[in-house]
């Protein structure tokens, strides 16, 4: 009893130590070099960030979201400012869309990434730990410091649909890792329980028909010694990796 006493102590202190670093290092700089009267839209603003991790966002979205749920009526160019404001204080990444057929990038929406990721989930007191986009998250700052420019990638294919018709549908590349003439195309998958989520997985990278290398990232070794798993990614082409192998 004593020793889970001590590890809850333990988690709370470092929970405490988060917390008091965000409010008193980064977002008191950012108030200070930016002349902030309006605190608190900035505190909901980055509440409302760092609960979306990983989604398709926009100013529209959030402002859409600080009317609907906040009741709020900030501006957008209030919510632009503030977003720049958190970049430039190293608090969160942008990722923008990229059409990789097209060779084209897309204006909006983006994906906001924290920096931090300890320091995003201490700002919701830990209660919103989403797996996948966490592992999004841990993945994309992992690229960043090994020095690739890392994008959002789009591919356009034909799907058939029910009333026999093939129209386009966009598919989502998790991420697109430029460094020199270096690419690669990355999915991040937290679990590949079955066939099916194997093959929505494997189908925006077997869409594409460059020769740059497609990567399959998994959370867990039980995943990747499954061996529909293996055989099959190795089949089209694309190499599975471990989290953890590669950080």
């Amino acid at each position: 009893m004593k020793k889970r006493c001590n590890v809850t102590i333990d988690f709370q202190q470092k929970v405490q130590y988060l917390t008091t670093l965000f409010d008193e290092t980064y977002i008191k700089d950012i108030i200070e070099r930016h002349h902030i009267e309006k605190i608190q839209e900035l505190n909901d603003l980055i509440n409302v960030l760092a609960s979306g991790i990983g989604s398709l966002s926009n100013p529209s979205k959030i402002q859409a979201t600080f009317k609907i749920v906040i009741q709020s009526n900030i501006s957008l160019n209030t919510i632009r400012q503030y977003i720049e404001h958190l970049k430039d204080a190293f608090v969160i990444n942008e990722a923008v869309r990229y059409d990789v057929k097209g060779r084209k990038y897309i204006g909006t929406p983006v994906k906001y990434y924290f920096e931090d990721v300890g320091l995003r989930n201490a700002r919701l007191s830990f209660r919103q730990v989403e797996e996948t986009h966490l592992m999004e998250n841990i993945i994309y700052n992992e690229l960043k410091i090994r020095g690739y420019s890392v994008d959002i990638g789009v591919v356009q294919k034909r799907v058939r649909a029910k009333d026999g018709t093939f129209p386009n549908k966009q598919l989502e590349i998790d991420f697109v890792a430029n460094k020199g003439s270096k690419r690669y195309y990355i999915q991040s998958a937290f679990s590949l329980p079955d066939a099916e989520k194997l093959k929505q997985e494997k189908a925006s990278l077997n869409s594409i028909t460059d020769s740059f290398k497609g990567l399959c990232i998994l959370f867990c070794w039980a995943y990747f010694y499954k061996s529909y798993i293996f055989t099959f990614l190795f089949a089209i082409g694309v190499i599975p990796i471990i989290l953890f192998q590669t950080i």
